[in-house]
């Protein structure tokens, strides 16, 4: 299925906001690489969001010339 901007924004934004309230257990085994890969994917997340923040700016900016 097949997402548009606006969907796939906000399924970035309630991931990274997941990974943020996600309290490590660090009594559980496996927890300090749980944390890295989540910390990860926050990283990447993050990223993604800028990059369609930027070509969102660069869409508004060519339709605003025409």
């Amino acid at each position: 299925m097949a997402m548009n901007v606006g969907e796939l924004t906000r399924e970035l934004e309630e991931l990274i906001a997941a990974l943020d309230r996600r309290v490590p257990r660090v009594e559980r085994a496996g927890e300090a690489t749980i944390a890295r890969e989540a910390a990860a994917l926050r990283e990447k997340a993050v990223d993604r969001l800028a990059e369609l923040a930027k070509q969102g700016a660069g869409r508004r900016g060519r339709s605003d010339a025409t």
